[in-house]
């Protein structure tokens, strides 16, 4: 029985490297995969996954209310699908999560999803919190805080470095707007020098 997995991580973790060579290891044997991710990141481009080590693949763009079974469904019934996988999963829309169960438990097509667990301001994203709920396989992807702790946390930086506290959920960027933290020197950031 196919499952659904979610891993999750705070920023510079890996996950689009591990998405991208978990599709290439499908796909050296020969085995058809489908690549999402949402529409609004656009940081590589359009319907583009690129990891920080230089890796990346077309991948299909979703807009907010794409009905991604019915387009794996119509891919599926032309050509079998493997596994479908999709980056930046934070940003689906509950029903996309739901969606994609579907793919695993009517389609028998295993779905990993990679993305961020929480915000800048760690409240958890919509398509994170579906698939907190939702997922078969939950795994956690690790990266380092500056002090060597495990990171967890997600701290917004403006252009003069010091931590950003209020503002939309939602803005795209890489480093240079976000540093993963581990949860004491994310709390001490927002506080700031004292």
């Amino acid at each position: 029985m196919a499952k659904v997995y979610f891993y999750y991580s705070a920023m510079n973790a890996g996950k689009s490297t591990v998405l991208l060579q978990s599709s290439y290891n499908y796909r050296e044997r020969g085995l058809h995969t489908m690549l999402f991710v949402p529409a609004i990141d656009t940081r590589s481009g359009t319907g583009r996954i690129q990891s920080r080590i230089g890796l990346q693949a077309d991948a299909m763009p979703l807009p907010p209310e794409e009905n991604v079974f019915e387009h794996i469904r119509s891919t599926h019934a032309a050509q079998p699908v493997a596994c479908v996988l999709v980056d930046e999963a934070q940003f689906l829309t509950r029903a996309q999560v739901e969606q994609l169960t579907d793919v695993s438990d009517q389609l028998n097509i295993p779905v990993l999803c990679y993305g961020l667990r929480t915000d800048f301001q760690a409240q958890l994203f919509p398509g994170s919190a579906a698939l907190l709920g939702l997922a078969d396989n939950l795994i956690e992807l690790k990266t380092i805080c500056h002090c060597g702790r495990k990171a967890t946390m997600n701290l917004r930086v403006g252009p003069d470095g010091k931590a950003v506290k209020e503002g939309a959920q939602v803005e795209i960027g890489g480093n240079e707007r976000y540093v993963a933290m581990c949860r004491r020197h994310y709390k001490a950031a927002l506080v700031g020098p004292a």
